[in-house]
């Protein structure tokens, strides 16, 4: 039998913090998950790549509603994100192969590192600077691949990768977080795939999952979130920005740091 709420309440906290501050909801579900997988006594070697497959799923359906929604804003640049959507795809998958041959011993350190980063950014309110500097095919090629490749591993929509590089190539930052909510899905979707290919043949995973992916996990996940990322939303437009910030940057640092050494 499976137990919906922990998976629901994963869902909600994933919503409200995406739209409370625009945030990818991985930064929640993966370490979330992996303390959810690993209490319920799922093979320990393998609850790390379950965590990041099952949320790079959950990322598909939401980046289609957040990219959906900057496109009718009309703020998305379509020809940027066909620069980048190549060297995305093929470094989400290269992320997602590569990941699955690393020890859950390894990989759940490295998040811990991640989230410590992500912290840190919000914590002294860094904003990247914009420089004249116009992206070109290379540029878009290698960059794309390094973001989709860091973003399958760490099992996130890659915004804190792709809205810094958009600006340093002299796109403004409404149209820079666009283009990102916009590239979300080739991350989710080519990451995802990966893990399912390397997931496929592995004989030990539990029932109910493609490859890495959890099904359950997935399906109450995408509820919750898709219903409460509106309402967080609307809260942004209510709450003071930098408090938000650093609250949110004090749950990464303790989310973090358990990761690394509990």
């Amino acid at each position: 039998m499976i137990e919906p709420l922990p998976y629901l309440a994963t869902g909600v906290f994933a919503g409200l913090a995406s739209g409370l501050l625009g945030v990818g909801g991985g930064l929640i579900i993966v370490p979330v998950l992996y303390f959810i997988f690993s209490a319920q006594n799922l093979p320990a070697e393998h609850v790390m790549h379950m965590a990041l497959a099952t949320s790079l799923a959950t990322i598909i359906i939401t980046s289609l509603s957040s990219g959906y929604a900057h496109h009718k804003k009309q703020a998305v640049l379509w020809p940027v994100f066909l620069l980048l959507a190549p060297g995305i795809c093929a470094g989400a998958w290269f992320g997602g192969i590569a990941a699955s041959e690393i020890k859950t011993a390894l990989l759940k350190p490295a998040f811990g590192f991640f989230e410590l980063f992500v912290a840190m950014l919000l914590l002294l309110n860094h904003k990247s600077k914009q420089h004249y500097i116009r992206i070109n095919k290379l540029k878009s090629a290698a960059g794309g691949f390094v973001i989709g490749m860091v973003s399958a591993i760490v099992g996130i929509g890659g915004g804190t990768l792709t809205v810094p590089f958009l600006h340093w190539h002299n796109i403004a930052i409404r149209n820079a977080v666009a283009t990102s909510a916009a590239c979300g899905l080739p991350i989710a979707v080519f990451g995802a795939a990966s893990y399912v290919y390397a997931g496929w043949s592995v004989s030990n995973l539990p029932e109910q999952t493609l490859g890495y992916i959890h099904l359950p996990a997935f399906i109450f996940i995408i509820v919750t979130s898709f219903l409460f990322a509106p309402v967080g939303a609307r809260l942004a437009h209510r709450l003071p920005e930098s408090t938000l910030k650093k609250g949110f940057a004090v749950f990464l640092i303790l989310i973090g740091l358990k990761m690394l050494f509990f």
